[in-house]
């Protein structure tokens, strides 16, 4: 770590200080774009004050947040709530410094694959290929991603559970680069019993770790589903109950909240007939969760932090609550496969679909709640376009792999009767 990424973390929590004490902070912390059942601030403090009282935090339909955690900051809650905005701030400076060590180890891999795979490279792939800048430009440029996006800043001003759910995210990526097994299941379970999505990220952990055995990837299912006992047992023992099964998962799986936010469920569910909606619920919990597993799996199986960055993005589009601190956090990743941008065509498409439909977001929610002149179809609107864009992007990335991966080794000219060929994506 060099001194320009100490500045840049320097930098990062000032930024989030300075919005945090303005009014900013308590504005994001109300809006649907940020704040969801599942990671706002208020409910849980709620359930913190629920569980502090000797009540079930989930007797009612308001506390979503597994026991273990409102148990670890019920303490910081209670007796200091003055020091929340700080220890956030300083949370979310740890996943930044997290993501840039895991990029220097990610690049280091990378460029010593390359030094044994380069006799089999095409002559002119010299700029498709990682060199040695990228061991100080790619983690800086992951960075300044995370630190500085908007989204990023924003969610942790607003003080959601958002924060928790991307340092964990990073701490699994982290540990996966680094090759230690037990962290990973463990950070993996966890997520996992908070948040259902990430037991997805299950497929580059066994593509790490059991090296396309059989036997290795069963042994590692059942350790994954031991600690996920072991933290749901953990749970158990905070409130002497079972409860929060359903207040968790449960609230996720059957999606039993309306309330609109950036994601498909909400508007889907509130205008179908209710006798559609088992089939609706498990045609869109399916397509977020394994409906795309099992071919980015095969297809990226050589490249497991791809296929997680893949997943974590998919997660952030698909799942029943997303939010904008969610899209802020596969956004850092990106700059990971630098060496694809070359072959992505739809950056200015999607660099649209982001500033026109974030800009719209805020307005057409007024208009709809506070000014009556527009409905529900204006909002979903651009959050379904938000989405798109979304979708642009993740597809956008793959095949920009795929096409690097091609010329690296038939080089970036090819022939076809004379003529020089194309890639397109039909």
């Amino acid at each position: 770590m060099d001194a320009k990424f100490y500045k840049l973390i320097l930098l990062g929590g000032a930024v989030r200080f300075y919005f945090v004490r303005t009014p900013l902070a308590s504005l994001i912390s109300d809006r649907v774009e940020f704040a969801t059942p599942l990671n706002s601030q208020k409910r849980m403090k709620e359930g913190i004050y629920l569980l502090d009282q000797g009540i079930d935090p989930y007797s009612g339909d308001l506390v979503h947040e597994t026991p273990l955690v409102l148990k670890a900051l019920s303490g910081l809650f209670l007796n200091f709530p003055q020091w929340l905005p700080l220890i956030y701030i300083m949370l979310d400076l740890l996943t930044g410094a997290l993501l840039y060590n895991l990029s220097v180890r990610f690049v280091k891999q990378k460029l010593q694959k390359q030094r044994l795979e380069r006799k089999n490279y095409a002559k002119d792939t010299e700029q498709l290929q990682y060199n040695d800048d990228d061991n100080y430009d790619i983690p800086e440029l992951v960075l300044i991603a995370y630190l500085f996006n908007p989204l990023t800043v924003l969610s942790c001003i607003g003080l959601t559970s958002t924060v928790l759910s991307n340092l964990f995210l990073a701490l699994f990526l982290y540990f996966l680069t680094k090759g230690l097994l037990l962290p990973c299941i463990f950070l993996l379970a966890f997520e996992t019993v908070r948040s259902f999505y990430p037991i997805v990220l299950m497929a580059p952990l066994l593509l790490v770790f059991a090296r396309r055995s059989f036997a290795g990837g069963v042994i590692l299912s059942v350790l994954f589903a031991v600690a996920c006992l072991i933290i749901a047992a953990a749970s158990y023992l905070v409130i002497e109950s079972w409860s929060f099964l359903d207040g968790t998962l449960g609230f996720i799986f059957y999606f039993r909240d309306l309330q609109p936010n950036i994601g498909l469920f909400w508007y889907f569910f509130t205008e179908m007939f209710e006798h559609f909606r088992t089939m609706f619920l498990i045609t869109f919990q399916l397509n977020a969760t394994v409906l795309y597993l099992v071919p980015l799996s095969l297809k990226l199986r050589k490249e497991p932090l791809l296929l997680a960055t893949v997943l974590v993005a998919l997660m952030a589009v698909f799942r029943a609550y997303p939010s904008l601190g969610d899209v802020g956090f596969y956004l850092a990743l990106l700059p990971l496969w630098k060496r694809c941008w070359k072959y992505m065509a739809h950056g200015f498409v999607v660099f649209t679909f982001f500033l026109v439909t974030l800009s719209m977001m805020g307005t057409l929610w007024h208009l709809w709640i506070y000014a009556g002149s527009a409905n529900a179809n204006f909002y979903f609107g651009a959050t379904l376009a938000f989405s798109t864009g979304q979708i642009f992007l993740i597809t956008d990335l793959l095949f920009a792999h795929v096409k690097r991966e091609f010329c690296l080794y038939n080089g970036q000219k090819i022939m076809i009767d004379g003529e020089e060929a194309r890639i397109l994506l039909k």
